[in-house]
């Protein structure tokens, strides 16, 4: 049976014998609220369920994207109610106390401190990150100090074999991984004698498993998030990770993402947009993701694969034709025998056979102007894609998969001078360290391009730097980043004519973020009305503004990150180029709708281990005062008569039993994918142990309501 109530959808599916009433597919529902919702209709899809009773009590921000104001004319904003716009927008919500501190700064000196962040004292914050080491170390430390495992595996095997591996993937970059197939081949007893000496080699020099990684950036911005003084730069960091998105699930990009935060996203947020494009665009983090690190100039590859060797014998060995001297001669040096020979020269054939193949690779060009740039249908065609894509060619990692640095000094002595000729020849300089930028020459397309009509000939890396200032200063780049920040900021449907104005001043300041912000923070649209409590928050800003507004505390340890991943949205966890969403109709869902109340009840409840919330403060001798209370507290006396009359009668149904999250188990290889373009969650695999509930029970019942009520799902 399906009932509406207020402003609370109550669907009850029933099992009656052998029959389960099913909602399957999409309803399209019509829904009447008299004081701040118009009627409208919305196709929602429910969730399949077999063999349960469920009771499942749900909020009506799970089916509306915005509100539709009554035909009563929208007052203006109170002076606390534009604070409380400014905290949520600028911010991560409001903490207890917030509203008070603002009003003693005034609003506007408020808004101009986040706005320049360096005035800011963020000591508090600071002290809550000692704990992740791995953004105070370079990449190449990172990639010694948590090793890549591929790489430890490559000294399981000898200094020879990984020599002789790393010859026949010479020229292009050593940065071949172990062969599946053979590890495949080992038997059980051999494959737990590899694990344990890996674990000796933990062991004895001092070294970090490479799963500890993720769990650190992701703690990293979630403290910030809570504790950061500098709100609104929390947020830009935010909204530039998803608008130049890569993601910690593709091979190496674990390793670089500390210094992709660190060193561009973080330090270019409130700066210039030129700096963040040309940034982003040599981090390795985005380098590998859009593999770009691989792109070569067909004329060059070519080259590379008739030049590997510098002497007969590797002819021989590259071709097979090997006479029997020759065989002996490289048994004898690499101590090898008949058959380890006849596969080794079948690898090396296989090798150069991909290298004849590979060539210009088009993501990044394409990502480039479609996503961190111009937007899709802005006039450019394919052929000014690969264009560019020839003019990113060079453009490439140093020891992209941290073998150099993966502790090969301290293991075996030779392989570190083995791997630094290699990368001499493969035309690497000497002073590049591992996981670093460089510019190859000998891969660059050296041809003249044309670029959106333009001729790009500057020579060398030139010719991408070219290429980014064409197109940050193209006409649609200031458009499409407008609308980008009106949707972030103010509203999912900004009107043109607002777009307009921030596109303006995108353009007149030559990128500059802050100006464009303050262009939009003092623009008439901002404040309006209609746009208070009008955005839905995503996963992520739900989580932290309840740790805020109920004034927690967090050590973000793997329990919340497991939350997190449950709720759908975490750090640098989304597969797809594009970056989270930042609109409705990509959160509300029946999925997200289950976990958000799952959210709410573990916070109140305090269920996950290492975040706490304190509720003693309530007064627990009357249900309506708790109420009372928390309406005030957590949504500062706003809420509907509709939402409140649908809580009283809320307060004596029970509350759903948690789902415990899963945790994110990063094997010895891969991190498994956190988020796929579309889905809901992410795989994971273990179970991430909740606390049992506790405090007032009938507290943290109705602070879980008030959570999931409208006003507080909204921003």
């Amino acid at each position: 049976m399906m009932l509406v109530t207020g402003s609370l959808l109550y669907v009850q599916l029933v099992e009656d014998g052998n029959k389960l009433r099913q909602f399957n597919g999409v309803r399209h529902l019509k829904f009447w609220q008299s004081d701040i919702w118009g009627s409208f209709v919305m196709s929602y899809k429910w969730l399949l369920f077999s063999k349960l009773w469920v009771s499942v009590v749900v909020f009506s921000f799970v089916i509306t994207a915005l509100p539709v104001h009554a035909s009563i004319p929208p007052k203006a904003l109170s002076e606390d109610q534009k604070i409380l716009h400014v905290l949520n927008r600028l911010g991560f919500g409001a903490r207890p106390g917030d509203v008070v501190r603002v009003k003693k700064i005034g609003l506007q000196k408020y808004i101009e401190l986040q706005l320049d962040p360096t005035l800011i004292d963020d000591a508090a914050a600071e002290s809550k990150l000692k704990g992740l080491e791995v953004f105070g170390l370079t990449t190449a430390q990172i990639f010694a100090r948590y090793p890549n495992p591929g790489a430890l595996l490559r000294q399981l095997e000898g200094g020879r074999q990984a020599q002789a591996n790393n010859r026949n993937n010479n020229a292009m970059a050593p940065s071949a991984m172990p062969d599946p197939a053979a590890e495949q081949q080992m038997t059980a007893s051999e494959q737990r004698e590899r694990r344990q000496k890996l674990q000796e080699l933990y062991r004895e020099y001092d070294l970090r498993p490479a799963n500890q990684l993720v769990p650190q950036i992701i703690g990293n911005r979630v403290l910030r998030a809570v504790y950061s003084e500098r709100q609104l730069q929390e947020v830009m960091v935010d909204f530039w990770q998803n608008h130049f998105n890569v993601f910690a699930g593709k091979a190496a990009v674990r390793w670089y993402i500390p210094s992709y935060e660190r060193d561009v996203l973080r330090k270019n947020a409130l700066g210039n947009f030129k700096d963040l494009v040309v940034g982003t665009a040599q981090h390795p983090a985005m380098l590998f993701y859009l593999d770009n690190f691989e792109s070569v100039a067909p004329q060059s590859a070519n080259n590379a694969a008739g030049r590997g060797g510098n002497n007969r014998l590797q002819e021989a060995m590259r071709s097979g034709n090997l006479n029997a001297r020759q065989r002996e001669r490289i048994k004898q040096r690499q101590g090898l025998t008949d058959a380890e020979l006849d596969t080794r020269i079948k690898q090396g054939q296989q090798v150069a056979q991909n290298r004849q193949r590979r060539g210009i690779n088009e993501n990044y060009a394409r990502e480039l102007m479609e996503l961190h740039t111009m937007g899709v249908d802005s006039g450019y065609s394919q052929k000014d894609i690969v264009e560019v894509a020839r003019a990113f060619t060079g453009w490439t990692i140093a020891d992209p998969r941290g073998y150099r640095r993966a502790a090969a000094g301290m293991i075996q002595g030779e392989e570190g001078r083995r791997l630094a000729r290699l990368q001499r020849q493969a035309g690497i300089p000497d002073d590049i360290e591992s996981g670093e930028f460089y510019f190859n020459d000998r891969w660059h397309d050296k041809d003249l391009k044309t670029v959106l009509g333009q001729k790009v000939n500057e020579g060398g890396v030139k010719d991408g730097l070219k290429v980014i200032d064409i197109l940050v200063k193209h006409p649609s780049t200031a458009k499409f980043i407008a609308r980008k920040l009106a949707v972030k900021f103010v509203s999912d449907t900004p009107s043109e004519a607002f777009v307009g104005r921030i596109a303006d001043a995108f353009s007149k300041s030559n990128g500059d973020i802050k100006t464009t912000l303050r262009a939009l923070f003092s623009d008439k649209e901002f404040f309006a009305p209609e746009n208070y409590r009008a955005k839905i928050k995503s996963p992520f800003e739900l989580a932290v503004s309840s740790i805020r507004t109920l004034g927690g505390s967090t050590n973000a340890n793997p329990a919340l990150i497991a939350m997190l991943n449950k709720l759908g949205e975490v750090p640098y966890g989304y597969q797809a180029p594009t970056g989270y969403p930042d609109t409705a109709e990509d959160w509300v869902n029946t999925g997200a709708l289950l976990e958000r109340l799952n959210f709410a009840v573990a916070i109140a409840s305090n269920r996950i281990p290492g975040t706490r919330v304190d509720l003693k403060g309530y007064d627990t001798a009357e249900r309506l005062k708790i109420l009372d209370q928390a309406i005030e507290r957590i949504l500062a006396g706003e809420v509907s008569p509709t939402t409140k009359a649908s809580l009283v009668k809320q307060m004596s149904q029970p509350l759903p039993e948690v789902a415990e999250g899963k945790d994110v188990d990063y094997d010895a290889g891969e991190v498994p994918n956190m988020r796929q373009q579309g889905q809901q969650g992410g795989g994971m695999n273990r179970q991430a142990r909740l606390l049992p509930p506790s405090g007032d029970p009938e507290v943290f019942k109705i602070v879980s309501l008030v959570l999931g009520t409208p006003e507080f799902q909204r921003q």
